[in-house]
Order: C-alpha cells, then structure tokens, then sequence
C-alpha cells in the first residue's frame, strides 16, 4: 500500500471511536472537505497538519502513516506493555452498570452552590464497558468555564464493589481523568463518588453523581445540557440536588 493509502486506512480506523467524522472535524479545527481527501488517500497532510491530527489521536506521526495489514513486532512470548496493562484492567468481574446515556454531576470547589453536568455514554460489548464523557461544550466562548470543556474516552473496570471510569481527554489539553463510584444505598439506580479532574488551579478531587437518562435524551440533546447548571434552578434533578446538599454526592 502507499503512503496515502496508509494514511486513509489509519484515519479510518481511528475516527471509529467518534461520534463522526464531522465531529472529529470540528475538534481538529480542519476542514471537512480536506479531510475527506485524506480519508479516500487523495493526498496527505502537511508537516503542521499532521502533527495536529497525531496530537488529537494521541499517536507518533510515524503510526499515521504505517501499512495496516503489518502487525507490530513483538518479542516472542513476551506481549506488549500497553496489551498486558489493557489486560488486567478488563479482567473480570464486569462492572455492574447498563448501557446507556448517563448524566454525570461534579461539584465545584468553593462553590457549593454550582454542578458541572457531564454527559456520559457508557458502551457495552459482552464484558468490556468503554465510555464517552462530554462535558461543557454548550458554554459560550469566552465564557469563564470555557477551559473545563472535555471529551473524555476510556474504560470501566469494576474492584471492591467499587466500579473506575478511567479516561483520557481527547481534547488539546489531553489530561488523564478518574472517577470512582458506587451505587448509592437508597432505593433510585444512582451512583455516587468522587472523581480526580484537572481544574484552573490543578488537580482536585470532587464529589460526583451520575444518573441515567431514562427519558431517551438525543445524544447531541444530552450534549447541550452538558455545562454548569445551579441547585436552585427547578429544572436540575431534584433527587441530584438532594444528594449534593445532604452531602451523598
């Protein structure tokens, strides 16, 4: 296969894991009708351009390019960090959670009166759970939340009762993430917990609940309610609110 080749199969295959490629678009700030050249291996990116697209799928610039039908070399009976690492975090047991579009609340440090609402869309396949969290894209630009903004991807593993949604951002800043949740000991599905994020001041770890939508919120819906929302407005979960104010959350 030839270089563009490569490139169109390896584009490909990473914008599987998005929503679109309209939206990988978008977050890369590229040009659709570009990318889609890159896409049917008409042409293939500048030095710049590159560098941006192997930043955002968090790649060397030289797997961009590499023939998809080669297999990595391996030394024998020996199996790769990364595959070994992914292996232990799957092992069973499976976290006891259902599929589906989860609303994931975070508080705010010194601001007991604010909830960063997060979107998650938790995937299963047999026992492997993977998850997409978006968090703050509705804000305005400029806004002062602006830099909390996330596309977070990763996996769920469950420990001690205890179930993981570890991540990374998909975004420039490329920050890893982890939350850690169980479900709460009161008679509505809800999960409570605290989470590690990366704030303006650094790292900090927060309270976080998550409750799944059962009203079957289109996604791009459930996108745009993702931002900062407060305890008072009658529109918020009132069960979320209970929680964040008897201190559950």
């Amino acid at each position: 296969m030839s270089i563009r080749e490569n490139l169109a199969a390896n584009l490909r295959r990473l914008c599987k894991d998005h929503a679109s490629v309209s939206a990988v678009c978008r977050e890369l700030g590229i040009n659709r009708t570009q990318f889609e050249r890159y896409l049917q291996g008409q042409t293939v990116p500048n030095k710049a351009t590159a560098k941006l697209i192997c930043d955002y799928f968090r790649i060397d610039e030289a797997e961009l390019y590499l023939d998809p039908d080669v297999p990595e070399p391996r030394v024998r009976g020996l199996p790769p960090v990364s595959e070994s690492l992914f292996n232990q975090m799957i092992r069973p047991p499976s976290p006891s959670i259902a599929g589906g579009t989860y609303f994931t609340y975070f508080s705010i440090p010194s601001r007991p009166d604010l909830l960063m609402r997060s979107v998650t869309f938790v995937r299963r396949e047999a026992e492997l759970v993977t998850f997409r969290r978006v968090t703050g894209w509705s804000e305005r630009r400029g806004s002062t939340w602006a830099r909390a903004r996330g596309n977070h991807y990763g996996v769920a593993i469950s420990r001690l009762n205890w179930i993981y949604f570890s991540g990374i951002n998909r975004r420039q800043t490329g920050e890893p993430s982890l939350i850690s949740v169980q479900w709460a000991p009161i008679s509505e599905p809800v999960l409570i917990g605290k989470a590690m994020l990366l704030t303006e001041a650094g790292p900090a770890f927060v309270s976080v609940i998550m409750r799944r939508d059962m009203a079957n919120i289109r996604p791009r819906d459930a996108i745009s309610m993702a931002h900062v929302i407060r305890l008072d407005d009658p529109n918020v979960d009132q069960l979320v609110v209970s929680l964040t104010r008897d201190g559950l959350g």
